[in-house]
């Protein structure tokens, strides 16, 4: 319904903004991230929130963040079977995008359930069933281009890197392209990423 509110900072709380639009204050629940991302924002200052409508079981409420990777994320986390609205933005409460695609590539199990709510089972499922999406995303997009990939070298942190970038929203295609643009001196997965996120602007 709503792709993205963009108006004037009326109200920040703990875990919401107001964002007016045209006179109109949309109240949007977001992360922590989201909020230290606009921590520089005062009263009245221009914003742009990427908007999700959560509607279950007699509850309708507007999510938000302020990157578009956050809202990929947060979409992706809601698809996993006992992970709710409010799980997934504990998780991202707890990790940037970036960091959670990391997790994800990299098993790490340990990272995601320092999130308020999340025990290791549900981190395992998380990582389980989004490793699972992203190889069928694979498949797709190699069955799309007739089983001919861009061909780059890889290294294991730019392979982990493409991976991640696909979580966050990011065709296979896309995510090859950017990472073989990046310096070969990067040997850090998220350095790759956050590098290859700002070739892919």
């Amino acid at each position: 319904m709503f792709s993205y509110l963009k108006g004037f900072l009326a109200q920040k709380g703990q875990n919401y903004v107001v964002i007016d639009v045209s006179g109109v204050g949309f109240k949007v629940y977001t992360s922590m991230t989201s909020l230290e991302g606009i921590a520089a924002k005062n009263e009245n200052d221009p914003v742009t929130f990427y908007t999700y409508l959560y509607i279950k079981e007699g509850i309708m409420d507007l999510y938000g963040f302020s990157t578009q990777e956050e809202l990929n994320m947060f979409e992706l986390l809601i698809s996993v079977s006992g992970v709710g609205a409010k799980g997934a933005i504990a998780i991202l409460s707890s990790l940037t995008p970036q960091k959670l695609a990391v997790s994800l590539v990299t098993n790490d199990v340990s990272s995601i359930k320092k999130a308020s709510g999340i025990g290791p089972k549900t981190a395992q499922r998380i990582i389980l069933e989004l490793k699972d999406k992203i190889k069928n995303e694979e498949l797709t997009a190699s069955a799309e281009n007739g089983g001919i990939s861009e061909e780059i070298p890889l290294t294991s942190s730019r392979a982990e890197a493409v991976s991640a970038l696909m979580v966050l929203g990011y065709s296979k295609f896309e995510a090859e392209r950017a990472v073989s643009k990046i310096d070969t001196s990067l040997t850090e997965t998220e350095d790759i990423i956050k590098a290859a996120l700002k070739a892919l602007i």
